[in-house]
């Protein structure tokens, strides 16, 4: 077991969401679900809490109630390879949830995501300030990354 796991506080949804965040990635499963029985804090049956991995990274789910949600404070960065991939992500984890700026997303349960190309980082931070100041206005005016546009971007090219 990995020395840190984040921990995810849901109102009700925590099976729901293990089984949707465990559709989308690869190497990802629901590893154990713990349910309420007779005399419980919850209806008999229903989940009180579960483990899960998405990529090989640990997450522990619990159904908490509507006391605490989530904000952007907490986020979940995901670094992609190709616009193939940000494309899937950006679909189906906005799905039901909010677009935002940035590569910046809402799922359906609240949770933040940043669906992020690898390159990006690398644009950035190119000893050539001028090119990585073209890369950051760009990226400030996207809502799902293009990695294209990046490029392009970074080359002083407009088109």
């Amino acid at each position: 077991m990995q020395k840190i796991t984040p921990f995810l506080w849901f109102d009700g949804k925590a099976e729901e969401a293990m089984n949707f965040y465990t559709s989308i990635f690869a190497d990802s499963k629901i590893e154990s679900v713990t349910r309420y029985g007779e005399g419980g804090p919850g209806p008999r049956g229903a989940v009180m809490s579960g483990t899960f991995q998405l990529n090989g990274q640990s997450f522990m789910a619990l159904n908490g109630g509507p006391q605490f949600t989530f904000s952007p404070a907490v986020s979940f960065f995901v670094n992609c390879e190709t616009q193939e991939e940000i494309d899937e992500l950006w679909e189906k984890l906005s799905e039901g949830g909010e677009p935002g700026r940035c590569g910046w997303l809402t799922d359906k349960f609240g949770l933040s995501w940043q669906i992020i190309p690898k390159i990006l980082g690398e644009l950035l931070q190119d000893k050539d300030a001028e090119k990585s100041a073209r890369v950051m206005q760009a990226m400030l005016q996207m809502d799902k990354m293009d990695i294209e546009a990046l490029k392009r971007a970074y080359e002083g090219s407009l088109n």
